[in-house]
């Protein structure tokens, strides 16, 4: 008997429905999320070349941006495939020992993300995100297994528990806070000293220049933290139909990676530069 109770409360798969409400299109939903997935394998890899074989991109920003590149792979290439299994075949099955893997490996590159994009080193984020899937490892779910989302989401998982979640949605919250919210003060502090200094130049070429620096960062900024923090809030605080959230949490997860690199790929002449000369190469 103790058995079975542990085996009901501590299921060992889960089962992704995707998105509850539209099942019946989630074949057509699945095209965009193809093509995105795609986009973002090329645009990525292809600027993880550019940067590799171009010496003169070998400076701290660039290496930054091959960081980027690196965690918006393994963001998609984490949820992506699993997602397309359940549109095209209907396999929303995964093991616990995956869907933790899941969680760990979405905080652990998402946070690492917000720390790029503010330039700084990764180690504290790692510290703080690896005990997520601990939390959960030993929850009762009497709920059931059925996660009404297409990928194993923190939040979505704590719902099926049947214990007081309070300490884990306030350590949720902090995590939120320290990563991604505190980035983004830092970066909202760094962005008013630079206008400050920019400003006070003398002519209004020298301006334009300036800002015209901050342009493709200023884009990924609002790429990556839109999204992110409307689908935090909905999470939590607002009352928003179920899949309408999970669209705009897949949205976030996947629109910031296949964007990056065309942002700066447009916007940054030297990496402009060294695909003219990749393809120059290729075609002589």
């Amino acid at each position: 008997m103790l058995a079975s109770n542990w085996t009901l409360l501590h299921p060992s798969t889960f089962i992704l429905v995707g998105i509850p409400g539209l099942q019946d299109v989630q074949i057509w939903i699945s095209i965009p999320f193809c093509c995105l997935y795609i986009l973002t394998l090329l645009g990525n890899c292809l600027l993880l070349v550019v940067v590799k074989r171009e010496p003169s991109l070998h400076e701290p920003m660039y290496l930054f941006l091959c960081m980027l590149a690196g965690a918006d792979l393994v963001v998609t290439t984490t949820i992506v495939p699993k997602i397309l299994s359940i549109f095209w075949f209907g396999h929303g099955s995964i093991h616990i020992n995956g869907c933790l893997a899941q969680i760990f490996l979405l905080h652990s590159f998402s946070t690492m993300e917000s720390g790029f994009i503010l330039a700084m080193a990764f180690d504290r984020y790692m510290a703080i995100c690896n005990p997520h899937p601990f939390l959960l490892k030993w929850l009762p779910y009497c709920r059931g297994n059925v996660i009404l989302h297409t990928y194993c989401e923190f939040m979505a998982l704590m719902k099926l528990t049947c214990v007081d979640t309070g300490a884990e949605r306030a350590y949720s919250l902090l995590v939120a806070f320290l990563t991604g919210g505190l980035d983004l003060v830092l970066i909202i502090v760094s962005y008013i000293l630079i206008f400050q200094a920019v400003f006070q130049l003398p002519s209004k070429e020298a301006r334009v220049k300036s800002l015209g620096t901050c342009g493709s960062h200023a884009c990924v900024i609002l790429v990556f933290y839109t999204p992110a923090f409307f689908s935090f809030l909905t999470h939590r605080f607002g009352h928003v139909a179920a899949h309408v959230h999970i669209l705009v949490a897949n949205i976030y997860l996947l629109l910031p990676p296949m964007m990056n690199p065309i942002i700066y790929g447009v916007r940054t002449k030297r990496i402009q530069q060294g695909l003219f000369k990749i393809f120059c190469v290729k075609t002589r």
